[in-house]
């Protein structure tokens, strides 16, 4: 009986094994089929995704390299029309001056004068944060606090802060040292872009500056964003109440003329009406004594944009880099075009006065004439003479532009430096601009080699093997630099050598990107951390940023076609040789890529800029005709001025506040004359003295006696409609 139920008790738990049993499908069964087609169909889609994410983010970033280079294209035109214009007045030589010399020489007295903040009086009625030097913990804790509340730090208390912060930098060396011996890590953090949301972040996510907490901000704090200024002031005061632990790096947009063109001037205008135009001078001063470089336990370097085959580290750290307060204004004009030009005004001069030259001597100061050169071997002394010599003629030439004498400059870390080096090899200023260029513009590339960066218009583009060499000539581990949007945050090149991190998350768009900052402990193995500061980003499906994030790319991308009308219409032309009106689709994209330049794989775009006909033929002028439309309805002018006007706005506003020395958000009349005369000595357009003044009338609308940007796009446009 005991068997009879011990078998009987094993066939049950048999069957009760084998009922639990499940068997996969095979290939055939229905289940299986529908398993593969989902999956099929998850991947196909997750593929599209990411090509319309990648294209998007290359329309993005080449509009946005396309942009710097045309800033640099309007500093090379401003260039050559410094170089072929000779001025044929006393009054054009002070125009020229004020415009493009002297607001780089500022002396070191006037410019204490000039942003006196003891002279401010800060009203009863004021309830901002208010700063006392030395500053205090207690001081960045209100500043930030008062910032989230939107409340603006007083003029006073910003021009005093600028003022302890360029006093500060002045003593720091052009390559800061940072080691992970006093603390527990260093913080690495890429562009902020004037997005105060993401300080905010970082601080709440990391920690404030401390003692124990070491930051490093690797430059482009300013510009784009609006709370620029906010971000500079936070900073500055971190570095004075830490300077052993905060320390900042310059970038390519810590450059007043880079700053006129993306918004950190207008934004400094428009919170400082008063005094801005202070706040601007002394933070144009401020950011040519920001450090190039960060060196971390001697092993990480950490640049803003790159290095070049030429880059020198040994060179950087004896520049003297508060020459360079624009690196845009850095390259020198061509010796023969100089000499041509000063012996021009010496013969008008001469023409001018007696035709024997009496008194030529007197209306100009004679050129120096250099004492006798010392002998090579003593390289000292060879030094000396040439420092002397070069020196008469720099006067010489301020005194015949008649720019004053500069006072005695205050000795420095970065003049003692090259004051001791002086026994050592020349180098000329293209070489020392060179190495500040190339280590804020570049950009690393996947290919071996040094090529120029003709994206962006400035720098070179890098290769594994430049990276190698400097790696090796320093022994170095790798390098960390910033300058480049990436989605995730950060990424590595070059094998891993080559970091880089970015911190302004949303960039071009809402979910567009994530921001990262990097930590660094004494074992420098790099520990990462990404946020995205914009809550609505957190709230998006990933289709929907990546749609979102697309239509704003398509939408600046038909911008930048309408802008380019009559060239596109030209290259269609050049193809249509029957004149239908119609062209293939791979006509198309050959001719878009012509006209501007952008790299973009525009047979992948098609579908989102064009509808073709049922035989694969595009009518272009429709097209074009569509695209005119919704710009049309905005703005009441004729389409090929709106066109013109699309194409050259941000050229001609950044051009407007050059002239605009005061930011004032006007000209006047003889500053509006004079620039028209500049430009019609290199453009095709040709204005009389009276006929330049017919205009200037007609376009002061308000009849205020100065010219705003709006009325100077109107003699843009008047211009080249009578053309």
């Amino acid at each position: 009986m005991g068997s009879g139920s011990s078998g009987n008790t094993n066939y049950k738990y048999s069957l009760q094994k084998s009922e639990n049993v499940q068997t996969l499908p095979d290939e055939t069964h229905p289940a299986f089929k529908a398993a593969v087609l989902i999956q099929q169909w998850y991947r196909r889609y997750v593929a599209r995704l990411e090509m319309r994410r990648r294209c998007t983010w290359r329309i993005f970033q080449s509009i946005e390299y396309a942009c710097e280079q045309d800033q640099i294209k309007l500093h090379n035109f401003f260039s050559y029309l410094m170089d072929h214009f000779t001025p044929s007045s006393s009054k054009e030589r002070d125009f020229i001056s004020r415009m493009f010399i002297s607001g780089e020489s500022f002396k070191e007295a006037e410019l204490e004068k000039y942003c006196d903040y003891e002279s401010i009086e800060v009203p009863d009625s004021y309830t901002g944060p208010r700063l006392s030097f030395p500053l205090l913990p207690d001081h960045a804790t209100a500043l930030l606090e008062a910032f989230k509340q939107k409340q603006q730090l007083h003029a006073r208390y910003v021009l005093n802060l600028l003022h302890e912060t360029r006093k500060h930098l002045k003593q720091l060396p052009n390559i800061s040292h940072v080691s992970t011996c006093y603390s527990e890590e260093v913080t690495v953090c890429g562009d902020l872009h004037g997005q105060l949301d993401d300080l905010f972040l970082i601080f709440y996510k990391n920690g404030l500056p401390s003692p124990s907490k070491s930051y490093v901000f690797n430059g482009d704090f300013v510009d784009r964003g609006k709370q620029s200024l906010e971000i500079l002031i936070i900073l500055f005061t971190f570095l004075l109440i830490y300077p052993k632990e905060v320390h900042l790096n310059r970038g390519n947009h810590e450059d007043h003329m880079v700053n006129l063109r993306y918004g950190f001037t207008k934004e400094v205008m428009h919170k400082y009406k008063v005094h801005g135009k202070k706040i601007l001078k002394m933070i144009q001063n401020v950011f040519c004594w920001l450090p190039l470089a960060t060196l971390i336990d001697q092993k990480v370097l950490i640049i803003h944009g790159g290095i070049s085959d030429t880059t020198d580290l040994d060179v950087l750290e004896k520049i003297q880099r508060n020459k360079f307060v624009s690196v845009l204004r850095g390259k020198k004009r061509k010796k023969s075009n100089r000499n041509v030009e000063i012996q021009e005004t010496n013969e008008e001069s001469k023409a001018e006065t007696d035709p024997a030259g009496n008194e030529a001597a007197h209306s100009l100061p004679p050129s120096p004439q250099p004492a006798q050169a010392p002998s090579t071997a003593n390289r000292l002394e060879f030094s000396r003479w040439v420092r002397q010599t070069v020196q008469e003629q720099i006067e010489w030439c301020r005194r015949l532009v008649d720019i004053s004498e500069s006072e005695e400059e205050e000795l420095t870390y970065a003049s003692v430096v090259s004051l001791t080096d002086l026994d050592g090899p020349c180098r000329t200023h293209q070489e020392d601009w060179k190495q500040i260029l190339d280590i804020l513009w570049s950009d690393p590339m996947p290919q071996e080699g040094c090529i120029v960066n003709t994206v962006r218009g400035g720098g070179c583009y890098f290769g594994p093997d430049v990276t190698r060499k400097i790696l090796e000539k320093y022994n170095l581990q790798f390098l960390i630099r910033s300058h480049e949007c990436k989605q995730e945050g950060y990424e590595f090149c070059h094998n891993r050598k080559v970091l880089t991190i970015f911190s302004a998350s949303n960039y071009y768009e809402i979910g567009s990107n994530r921001g990262a900052y990097v930590k660094l402990g004494p074992d420098l193995v790099p520990h990462f951390v990404q946020y995205q500061a914009n809550k609505a980003a957190h709230t998006l499906t990933m289709t929907q940023r990546i749609s979102r994030v697309e239509e704003s790319a398509f939408r600046a991308l038909r911008e930048k076609l309408f802008a380019h009308t009559s060239a596109l219409i030209s290259a269609f032309k050049a193809y249509d040789t029957d004149n239908t009106g119609r062209i293939t689709l791979s006509n198309w994209a050959t001719a878009v890529e012509s006209v501007l330049h952008l790299g973009l794989p525009w047979r992948m775009l098609r579908p989102q800029l064009v509808h073709s006909t049922a035989d694969g033929m595009l009518e272009y002028k429709s097209w074009l005709d569509d695209l005119a439309m919704e710009r049309r309805s905005r703005e009441h002018i004729q389409t090929s001025l709106l066109e013109v006007i699309y194409r050259n706005r941000s050229n001609l506003e950044t051009i407007f506040r050059i002239i605009d020395r005061d930011h004032s958000g006007l000209i006047s009349f003889e500053e509006f004359h004079q620039t028209w005369k500049l430009f019609s000595s290199h453009m095709n357009i040709e204005l009389t003295d009276d006929g330049i003044n017919d205009l200037v009338r007609s376009i002061d609308f308000n009849k205020d006696g100065n010219i705003d940007f709006n009325e100077f796009l109107e003699a843009f446009r008047l211009v080249k409609q009578s053309q």
